[in-house]
């Protein structure tokens, strides 16, 4: 204890070191904060869909046409800017054919074909879409219309062993003008 007219000093440094060290933690958590600011500001960071590349489908669909027991269909004609975007050909899993374009208002259309089961290879390829009453010709062939949450499709069961699906979220009028530009030579 000190005399009445003397100044006592204790813990004074104490307070005074815990306040100088929260005020520097504030103060660097503050800095980081700011630094990290000017680095999210200047790194681009561009939250929009990535362009999706064209791939050349021709070496895989003569490939395709080579080894499948059916004849494999691919479009010709199609407007420019529907881009293919995906293409395989798995002749060990039911010789399955497969094209995949996105159409210039940014649809997806596939062309699947396989000689699977047509219950079991259409659902799959649907995504579950179910068989409607609507038919329509295209190219002389009756092409049957599935509806679906996902994907909506036009079905040809061919006669040479393999079903052909055109399928996708185009709308019907898109999936037809794929159907008729498809060619099997």
């Amino acid at each position: 204890m000190s005399a009445p007219d003397t100044c006592d000093d204790r813990g004074v440094a104490g307070k005074s070191s815990v306040q100088k060290s929260a005020r520097d933690m504030i103060l660097s958590l503050g800095l980081i904060g700011l630094v990290a600011g000017v680095v999210w500001l200047f790194l681009p960071h561009d939250d929009s869909d990535p362009e999706l590349k064209r791939v050349d489908y021709r070496v895989e669909l003569l490939t395709a046409r080579r080894a499948a027991s059916y004849p494999v269909a691919a479009p010709e004609g199609l407007p420019k800017a529907w881009k293919a975007t995906s293409v395989r050909y798995r002749g060990e899993e039911d010789e399955a054919w497969h094209l995949g374009f996105h159409t210039a208002d940014g649809e997806y259309i596939g062309v699947e074909q396989s000689t699977r089961k047509p219950v079991l290879f259409i659902e799959e390829a649907t995504q579950g879409a179910e068989k409607t009453d609507v038919t329509q010709k295209i190219n002389g062939q009756t092409w049957t219309r599935y509806d679906g949450d996902h994907y909506d499709a036009l079905v040809l069961q061919g006669k040479d062993g393999a079903t052909t699906v055109v399928t996708g979220t185009a709308p019907f009028g898109q999936l037809t003008k794929m159907a008729q530009a498809l060619r099997t030579e």
